[in-house]
C-alpha cells in the first residue's frame, strides 16, 4: 500500500487525489494506494466552497463531481488537522511514502499606497470569504454602510465582488449566503460602485462571460467611459489592438464594453427615477496613489496612466479623486509559506519542477510534491487543476521505488522513494493516528462533514431558502459536525 497525504482539499488537492488512484491503478504493475487529504478546516472543498460566489450555481456545482474523490475507497478526509500547529513537515515526511502541498494561494496582494490600512479598506478576499461564509471571518465583519465603493482589479474576482455589491438582494434568497450576509446585504446603503484596472480594456484578466453578467443585472446601470474604452487613447504601441487581434477573449470583452461606452447596453429597470437603483462603472487607465480619510476610508487619489513609446506602462501626472466611503483590493492572489516547506518569497510558490518541491541547493526533495497555486501561482480557472495535479502525480510514481529495471527508461531520479511494505500497511491504521493522538488531536471524518451538509440543508428548509444555507460561524460549525450532546 503507497500511503500518500495531501495536504489541502480544494481542487488542487482532490484533483491530485482522484489523480494518484487512477494513475497507480493503470501503471504496468497497479499499484494499491491510500490517499489521506488533510485540511485545517473542517470542510472540504477549499475555493469551491469558499472563494466561488454563491450567484455562480454551476461552477459550484464542480463540488459534486469532487464529493466522489472524497466517497472513494482509497481517499480519506482528514479535516481540522492544521500543519505547522497540529503536525509538522516532518511528521508528514516521517508518516507517509509521498506528501503533496496543494494548500492554494488565498492571500491577496497589497496595493503598496498611504491609506491602505485605514478602517474601510479591505483585501477582496475578506470579503468574499464573508459572503461565501468562511469560518476565519466573522459574519457581522462587514455593514455595508458605505453609498461608494471603489473595487480595484479588473479580474474575475474583482467582477464577482462588484456583482454581489451590485446585485438586488432578493436574488441570493435561494442561494447558500449565510443568512446574517443576506440581511446585510439586504441593508446595504451601496448605490455606486467603482471597478477600476491601471490598463485598458484589452489588458483587463476577467472572462466575457462573467463580464456580461454585469450588463444583466436588474436595476444596475453599468457605465464606461468612452475615452477610456478607446484601444488607443493611452496606448502609443497599439499593445491592446495586438491583444484584440489574437485572443478570443479579449475580443468578446470588447464588445461589452464598447456598448457600455456607447450607452448602448443598459435597459430600463425599475427603481430610482433614471430606472436605475444603483450603478456600476469600469474604469480603465487608473491606478491608486492614495486612499484618503481620517478615521476612516473618504476617497481615493487615482493616477491617470498609460503605455509610451517605450511599451511601459506608467503614470501621466494627472489625478482625480474619487469619493468613496469604502475599497476592497482585488489585484492578485499569493500563497503563503507552508512552515518548514521550501518557498520562493519572490514568485509566491513552492519552488519546483513539475511538481517536485526543490531545496536550496535546486535538487528535489525525496517525497515531497506540489500542485495547484502553490505550485504555480494564481492562473487558470478551476479546471486547469486537475491536468497540474496529474502532471504532479505522474512525476511522484515515476519517482516509485528502486530504478529502471531491464529495458527500462531511466527514471527522473530513481529509488528516492521506497516501495511501499504491504505487511506494514495491511492494518489500515492511519499513519498519523498515533502523533496526533498524543497531542489530543481527533481528525474531523468525512461522515462528519455530512453532519454539516445535513446541518445547512437543515437550515435552508427552516429559512425557506434554496437547497442549503452555510452556517455562518466556526462555532455553528464544530456544533453540527461534533454536537455537544457527544
Amino acid at each position: 500500500m503507497l500511503n500518500v497525504a495531501v495536504v489541502g482539499s480544494g481542487p488542487a488537492g482532490l484533483y491530485a487525489a482522484e489523480a494518484l488512484v487512477k494513475q497507480a491503478a493503470a501503471l504496468p504493475v497497479p499499484v494499491p494506494v491510500r490517499v489521506d487529504v488533510i485540511d485545517r478546516l473542517p470542510t472540504p472543498y477549499g475555493l469551491v466552497r469558499y472563494g466561488v460566489a454563491p450567484d455562480h450555481k454551476s461552477i459550484k456545482s464542480i463540488a459534486q463531481y469532487l464529493r466522489k474523490v472524497l466517497e472513494s475507497p482509497d481517499v480519506r478526509f482528514a479535516g481540522g488537522v492544521h500543519l505547522g500547529e497540529d503536525v509538522t513537515r516532518d511528521d508528514l515526511v516521517s508518516a507517509y511514502d509521498a506528501v503533496i502541498y496543494a494548500t492554494g494561494a488565498m492571500r491577496d496582494r497589497r496595493l503598496g499606497i498611504p491609506g491602505e490600512d485605514l478602517p474601510g479598506s479591505y483585501a477582496a478576499t475578506d470579503f468574499v470569504n464573508w459572503y461565501c461564509g468562511h469560518p476565519d471571518v466573522d459574519a457581522g465583519a462587514f455593514t455595508l454602510d458605505a453609498e461608494s465603493v471603489a473595487v480595484i482589479g479588473v479580474g474575475n474576482v474583482a467582477v464577482d465582488v462588484a456583482r454581489i455589491l451590485a446585485r438586488d438582494p432578493d436574488e441570493l434568497h435561494t442561494t447558500d449566503v449565510p443568512q446574517p450576509v443576506l440581511d446585510a446585504l439586504h441593508a446595504s446603503k451601496v448605490r455606486e460602485v467603482h471597478m477600476i484596472g491601471r490598463r485598458g480594456p484589452a489588458h483587463a484578466k476577467f472572462t466575457t462571460k462573467e463580464l456580461r453578467e454585469l450588463g444583466e443585472l436588474p436595476g444596475v446601470e453599468v457605465v464606461v467611459h468612452a475615452d477610456e474604452a478607446d484601444l488607443n487613447a493611452f496606448d502609443l504601441v497599439g499593445e491592446g489592438v495586438t491583444l484584440v487581434e489574437s485572443d478570443r477573449r479579449v475580443r468578446g470583452n470588447l464588445v461589452a464594453i464598447t456598448k457600455w461606452a456607447q450607452g448602448a447596453a443598459a435597459e430600463p429597470a425599475t427603481g430610482s427615477a433614471s430606472g436605475h437603483s444603483r450603478r456600476l462603472t469600469v474604469r480603465f487607465w487608473l491606478r491608486p496613489t492614495e486612499i484618503l480619510g481620517t478615521e476612516r476610508v473618504e476617497g481615493i487619489t487615482l493616477e491617470r496612466t498609460a503605455i509610451g513609446p517605450d511599451g511601459k506602462l506608467g503614470g501621466t501626472g494627472e489625478f482625480e479623486t474619487l469619493d468613496a466611503q469604502m475599497v476592497l483590493r482585488s489585484v492578485g492572489y499569493q500563497s503563503v509559506p507552508l512552515p518548514g516547506v521550501p518557498f520562493d518569497p519572490r514568485a509566491s510558490v513552492v519552488p519546483n519542477a513539475q511538481g517536485r518541491v526543490l531545496g536550496e541547493d535546486g535538487a528535489p526533495l525525496p517525497g515531497e510534491y506540489v500542485a495547484g497555486w502553490l505550485k504555480r501561482g494564481p492562473t487558470g480557472v478551476i479546471g486547469t487543476n486537475k491536468s497540474d495535479a496529474a502532471e504532479t502525480v505522474r512525476c511522484l510514481l515515476e519517482d516509485l521505488a528502486g530504478g529502471p529495471g531491464e529495458g527500462d527508461v531511466p527514471l527522473p531520479r530513481a529509488g528516492l522513494l521506497r516501495y511501499p511494505d504491504p505487511v506494514a500497511s495491511a492494518d489500515g491504521e492511519w499513519p498519523l493516528a498515533g502523533v496526533l493522538a498524543g497531542r489530543g488531536i481527533v481528525p474531523v471524518s468525512y461522515a462528519e462533514w455530512l453532519r454539516i451538509e445535513t446541518a445547512e440543508a437543515d437550515l435552508a428548509k427552516a429559512l425557506g431558502r434554496g437547497e442549503r444555507v452555510k452556517l455562518h460561524n466556526a462555532e455553528a460549525i464544530w456544533s453540527a459536525c461534533r454536537p455537544p450532546s457527544e
